[in-house]
């Protein structure tokens, strides 16, 4: 909330103009969204909670993702389009990063809807894993629909960092590409040990598990994207200039 609050009132300056600033509070948003999802894992499940919290999660971060993908996308076209003469500059723009964001974040939706149709999550009393207790918590139906909402975020991470980590060397008025690697890198590492580690625990731990998982890849989006950029335009606003963003042989 407070870096979309800094941005917002920093709105016309270079920096937050960069990159597409309608991408960014998209971003921005998604991942304040993502925060609160892990709100729906605590307490009692119930009828409501069970549907919502894993296709919330699923589609609010494909959300996040797409829009750190359409910004890699970005960047390299950008970059492109500085040389004489070529035919990226009509790609170059709002139309085609929305078009990324929307199409890959339907496509989550869709899986969405398939899931919660053919098996939605739903209460469930366990009465196996203790012996002197029932633990209620939510089943998810079908565990092929939650691991294609997984495996299609992962999807969309594994290509965004692909990209970007071949952008990474881009000149420094591009250079976002390198804090996007390193994003991918940090959800990637959240995500991988998740799957192994979800079924071998059970109980309470599950939850805490993808809570912790939520919220430490949010958080690593958040911070290694916006970060460098919170701490120019709090801490060194002299450098939030059009002159030290863009390299000479650019402007």
């Amino acid at each position: 909330m407070c870096v979309l609050i800094t941005f917002i009132k920093n709105h016309d300056t270079p920096i937050v103009k960069a990159n597409n600033r309608s991408l960014t509070y998209i971003l921005l948003i998604s991942l304040l969204l993502c925060f609160l999802c892990s709100f729906l894992f605590i307490g009692q499940p119930g009828w409501v909670s069970c549907l919502l919290r894993q296709t919330s999660f699923g589609i609010v971060f494909s959300v996040a993702l797409s829009s750190v993908l359409a910004k890699t996308i970005t960047v390299v076209l950008a970059f492109m389009a500085t040389k004489p003469g070529s035919r990226v500059r009509r790609w170059v723009g709002k139309r085609l990063s929305n078009s990324v964001v929307l199409s890959c974040s339907f496509i989550q939706a869709a899986l969405c809807a398939v899931w919660l149709i053919s098996s939605p999550p739903f209460p469930y009393m366990d009465m196996k894993s203790l012996d002197d207790k029932m633990i209620v918590e939510c089943n998810e139906g079908s565990a092929t629909m939650f691991y294609c909402v997984l495996g299609y975020m992962g999807f969309l991470a594994i290509v965004t960092f692909t990209m970007a980590f071949f952008a990474r060397k881009l000149p420094d008025s591009f250079n976002e590409a390198k804090f996007i690697t390193f994003s991918m890198l940090v959800y990637c590492s959240v995500w991988v040990p998740f799957v192994p580690t979800y079924y071998s625990i059970k109980g309470k731990s599950v939850v805490a598990v993808e809570i912790f998982s939520i919220l430490a890849s949010s958080a690593g989006l958040l911070g290694c994207i916006f970060s460098p950029k919170c701490y120019i335009i709090v801490m060194r606003p002299e450098l939030n200039n059009r002159h030290h963003l863009i390299p000479r042989k650019y402007q």
